[in-house]
């Protein structure tokens, strides 16, 4: 049974780093896109981050390029997000998903939380001094 579990979740400061982990059980990591998406209360999940299937190519929302590392541990069937440089606006859940269609606009795809088709239960991030 494909399932996802996420980890590392917590209170940091602002300009604080979190590592968030995914860890992948029931099917190869290596066939599918992956991403971490987060969500607020009353708003829609967004994506923040994206790993492509076959070659690695990644996506990040412009509200967190240069601070988020999307990586993945395919033969441990892992999923990261390094996240530094943290906000109070990054506050909210953290979600990990995958997908394994073909990805033909990987921006698109990574903006599209329909469009995953397994998640995690997500875990907490709160920003906050």
């Amino acid at each position: 049974q494909l399932q996802l579990a996420e980890s590392g979740g917590g209170l940091v400061q602002p300009g604080g780093s979190l590592r968030l982990s995914c860890a992948a059980s029931g099917f190869t990591l290596h066939y599918y896109t992956v991403a971490w998406f987060r969500q607020v209360p009353g708003k829609e999940r967004e994506g923040v981050a994206c790993s492509s299937k076959g070659d690695g190519s990644t996506y990040y929302a412009d509200s967190v390029k240069g601070r988020f590392t999307i990586s993945r541990d395919n033969a441990k069937k892992m999923i990261f997000l390094q996240m530094n440089s943290l906000k109070p606006e990054d506050t909210g859940v953290y979600y990990c998903a995958v997908e394994a269609a073909p990805v033909l606009v990987l921006s698109k795809l990574c903006q599209t939380a329909q469009d995953f088709g397994r998640w995690g239960q997500g875990t907490q991030v709160t920003v906050s001094s």
